[in-house]
């Protein structure tokens, strides 16, 4: 259908990024929500070139979920976005699926016209059950509701930035034709930092970070990764929830961009046996007003005893978080020590096999990077994961946190008894949303053989979240 006869909108990528930055700061600033929300509604009230709002969320399992509303329509019923959770994967059973969608107006972003479509712009929404509560299986929304209880109680701000690594494949959906094909296809083969101007690897990294610029991603650095066709593309640090929904919106950047040019984009963790395979190091400190609270110049490593006992809690609750942080079968290639797996629980300012590193610091950048974290992991819940645990968790009895003692469970299963039998889990996550999430897992792991072995199974990718569809799903 001819779109020429309609003006919608379609914004420059600079006017898009000072757009984007000036939400991004509003959020920081935690201007109130009456507030954000009267601006945003004024702003689609009158921007005619809009048509539809692209509203975004979050299932159990952290695959994305995407809902376009006539703006029209979503003027007049913004307070009651209803759909049915049944046919979400985790959410809630046919006889219960009523839920609404409660609109987080300050994640607000307007999104190049040319990657996303013109006339639209994208929210992310908390889910809301249909008494009006928070819904238990939206972990967006209790991971909001943390970052909120600490930043009141305490004046704390809580601070993540996620080293995100991929694969770009050559052809179109490369994942879901892996059953198919029993192989990926390199793009290029250059290695760490290498890539030729104008190659495909190159044009990819270049494109997404333009797309990411324009959204206020506020860009550090990228580049090729150490496995061939592997990239990583970093930006700042940013409040919790925001940095999480920064996952999110990166990696459909990644899928998006990589489609437009007849490639697939992928976070398996170890999609091609014998390279190193892709993680989403987890960095993260609490500070409170300008106050880096990690920081002390004169503590061990230039980090304050807030910051090991923060440590120790999370190495402490190591084999609990496991499953929530490697999240598929293919995640237990990965945590392979011959390629700088974090599979030890312990921490280390050098050793990239320990669990946690805490990275060369100063007073603003100080900060504990939580390696064990896959880029297939619900983002929501791997962040919720890290600072509950981090903030409440118990302290161990550990005589040295430099001295791996334990480690990380080698397979799915091993991960899932742990997982079922955490006290810890049940508590930050409820019984009821515990049980929903180990049931996913072990419905997918029971569909892959039980063995890894030498090469990727076909099950491996066919049933792994992000890649899933109904049709494959009952192909079993």
């Amino acid at each position: 259908m001819a779109t020429d006869l309609r003006e919608f909108l379609a914004l420059p990528y600079g006017e898009l990024e000072e757009l984007n930055l000036a939400a991004k700061a509003q959020r920081k600033a935690r201007v109130p929500a009456e507030t954000v929300q009267a601006e945003r509604l004024k702003y689609l009230a009158g921007e005619s070139r809009i048509k539809a709002v692209t509203v975004l969320f979050s299932d159990l399992e952290g695959r994305l979920h995407m809902l376009d509303y006539d703006k029209k329509f979503l003027l007049r019923s913004y307070d009651n976005l209803t759909f049915d959770g049944s046919s979400i994967r985790g959410f809630t059973a046919q006889r219960e699926s009523d839920l609404r969608l409660f609109l987080d107006w300050s994640a607000f972003y307007w999104a190049p016209s040319d990657v996303f479509g013109a006339g639209k712009v994208l929210v992310f929404a908390d889910v809301i059950d249909k008494d009006g509560s928070p819904f238990a299986a939206d972990i967006r929304g209790a991971l909001k509701q943390l970052s909120n209880d600490y930043y009141a109680r305490e004046g704390f701000t809580l601070n993540a930035a996620n080293e995100i690594e991929g694969f770009l494949f050559q052809g179109l959906d490369a994942e879901r034709r892996y059953h198919e094909t029993g192989k990926f296809e390199y793009v290029n083969t250059g290695g760490y930092y290498y890539s030729l101007p104008g190659d495909p690897l190159r044009t990819f990294i270049d494109t997404v970070a333009e797309v990411q610029r324009a959204m206020g991603f506020q860009n550090e650095k990228d580049h090729p990764e150490v496995a061939p066709s592997q990239f990583e593309i970093n930006y700042g640090y940013g409040e919790v929830v925001a940095a999480a929904d920064q996952i999110q919106l990166y990696k459909l950047i990644c899928r998006q961009v990589a489609t437009r040019l007849g490639m697939t984009a992928s976070f398996l963790p170890k999609p091609v046996v014998g390279v190193n395979g892709s993680g989403m190091h987890t960095n993260v400190s609490v500070s409170r007003g300008d106050e880096n609270l990690f920081w002390d110049p004169n503590g061990e490593e230039r980090v304050s005893t807030f910051a090991w006992q923060f440590i120790d809690r999370i190495l402490t609750a190591g084999n609990d978080l496991c499953l929530a942080f490697n999240a598929s079968v293919n995640s237990y290639r990965r945590l392979d020590p011959h390629f700088e797996a974090p599979n030890q629980i312990k921490a280390s300012a050098v050793d990239r096999g320990s669990m946690i590193r805490i990275p060369i610091g100063n007073e603003r950048s100080a900060r504990v990077e939580v390696r064990s974290v896959a880029p297939d992991a619900n983002p929501y819940l791997a962040l919720l994961g890290v600072f509950k645990t981090g903030l409440e968790g118990a302290i161990s009895e550990i005589g040295n946190l430099r001295q791996a003692e334990r480690y990380l469970p080698d397979n799915i299963y091993t991960a899932i008894e742990g997982f079922r039998a955490s006290e810890w889990m049940s508590a930050m996550l409820g019984d009821d949303v515990k049980a929903r999430y180990a049931d996913l897992k072990q419905a997918s792991a029971d569909r892959c053989p039980r063995l890894l072995g030498t090469f990727v199974k076909p099950q491996e990718v066919q049933y792994h979240h992000e890649v899933y569809n109904q049709f494959l799903w009952n192909l079993f």
